[in-house]
């Protein structure tokens, strides 16, 4: 009997869930061996709830993982990680965003991201490899916080250029960097 040790890619989508167009929903029917953290059907803005979606997303899984996430994905990714001990290959954590200041317009508040648990971010050393991709002109994160913040996670940081948010609203849909970025973790 032979343990495939191939990791299996799971995406961890932000607060709007899975979007068609966006690069993540795209990898995922593209890549083979991969699975997302289904959305939320109550309780969408509980970190709690988000966190333990991801924890059930994993069970699920046998073998090597590596997470690929997005915007709050990446917060969901770091406050699971403080809490749980199940061993991850790698992390790709793409654009993510900053919830201890103020979003735009159409975006939860400070107190509501308070009072659902987003705060503070866990700036702990993550227990995996992990990399983070960081855009010079993202609406809802300042380039010097995520690099900060990927410093505090001993996460490697990419400076992505102008890229926004990095999702369909910026013109991504296809993010080909993704796919490299990765394989470096395999």
């Amino acid at each position: 009997m032979t343990f495939d040790t191939t990791p299996t890619i799971l995406m961890v989508p932000g607060l709007r869930d899975h979007v068609a167009e966006h690069w993540q929903t795209l990898l995922e029917q593209k890549l083979p061996r991969t699975a997302s953290v289904p959305p939320l059907e109550h309780d969408k803005l509980s970190c709690a709830a988000r966190v333990a979606a991801l924890d059930a997303a994993l069970a699920k899984i046998d073998g090597p993982v590596i997470l690929v996430a997005h915007s709050a994905g990446v917060m969901i990714t770091v406050h699971w990680a403080q809490q749980h001990s199940r061993k991850i290959h790698g992390a790709l954590l793409a654009a993510p965003v900053d919830l201890e200041t103020p979003l735009p317009p159409g975006y939860p508040t400070i107190d509501a991201l308070a009072q659902n648990g987003w705060h503070p971010i866990p700036r702990n050393p993550l227990p995996f490899p992990s990399i983070v991709g960081a855009s010079r002109n993202d609406p809802v994160a300042q380039f010097g916080r995520v690099s900060e913040m990927a410093k505090d996670w001993g996460s490697r940081l990419v400076d992505l250029g102008q890229v926004g948010h990095l999702n369909p609203a910026a013109g991504f849909g296809e993010w080909p960097m993704a796919e490299t970025l990765i394989r470096e973790l395999h």
